[in-house]
C-alpha cells in the first residue's frame, strides 16, 4: 500500500461519494486490472508473484460473500476492493478469516475506503463465526503495516520467502526435448 498522492492539501479534490457493495461477476476484470496497477514487481515483488486473474476468480467463486468493491457513485468507477476467505481446520473449534487482498486506486487513497472495506469484510466474517482474522504483507511495506496496526492487528510474525530460479534447468529440458542435447548433458 504505497502512497502516491501529493501531500499538498491544495491538490486534493472534493471527497468522492463511495458505495461499497458485494463484488459481481462483471467486476472481476476491473478488480484484476486494478490489482495489476497496484501490485508491481519492483514495489511489492511477493504480491506481484501471486496476483493473477485465477486468484481473483477463485476467491470470487469460493467465497463471493467475502469479496467487496468500492465504487465511486458519480462515475461508477471501481476504486477499491477487498477479497477474503475463511479456513476451518480439523480438530479446531476456531474458524479463521483471511483478508487475502486489499487494494485502493492511488487517486482515491486517504478517503478511508480501505478502512470501510475492511469493516465490511470483518462484519461478514463475524456473522460467519470467524474468531481470528489474519493478514499478511511485505515486511518493508510500512504504510500497510501502519494501516493494519491502526485497525488492531498485532503479534507480527516473521515469514521468509525463498526463491529458486529454474530458468537454466527449464532451458536444458526444452533443449533436451527438442533433441539439442550437448555432450556433457548426457
Amino acid at each position: 500500500m504505497k502512497n502516491r498522492e501529493s501531500d499538498d492539501p491544495g491538490s486534493r479534490r472534493k471527497k468522492p461519494e463511495i458505495t461499497l457493495r458485494e463484488m459481481e461477476i462483471d467486476d472481476i476484470a476491473h478488480v484484476f486490472h486494478l490489482g495489476e496497477k497496484l501490485f508491481k514487481a519492483q514495489e511489492v515483488p511477493n504480491l506481484y508473484r501471486t496476483w493473477d486473474d485465477f486468484e481473483v476468480i477463485q476467491l470470487y467463486q469460493s467465497d463471493p460473500e467475502l469479496c467487496f468493491v468500492a465504487e465511486e457513485e458519480e462515475t461508477g468507477k471501481l476504486v477499491g476492493f477487498v477479497l477474503g476467505t475463511t479456513v476451518t481446520k480439523s480438530h479446531s473449534a476456531w474458524k479463521y478469516g483471511l483478508m487475502v487482498w486489499l487494494g485502493i486506486d492511488p487517486a482515491y487513497r486517504r478517503y478511508a475506503i480501505a478502512t470501510k472495506l475492511f469493516h465490511q469484510l470483518t462484519d461478514v466474517m463475524l456473522q460467519e463465526g470467524v474468531r481470528m482474522l489474519l493478514v499478511d504483507t511485505e515486511a518493508d511495506n510500512l504504510e500497510a503495516l501502519h494501516f493494519f496496526r491502526k485497525l488492531g492487528f498485532g503479534s507480527p510474525q516473521e515469514h521468509l520467502y525463498l526463491t529458486l530460479n529454474l530458468a537454466a534447468k527449464l532451458k536444458q529440458l526444452k533443449e533436451k526435448a527438442n533433441g539439442k542435447t550437448r555432450p556433457n548433458d548426457r
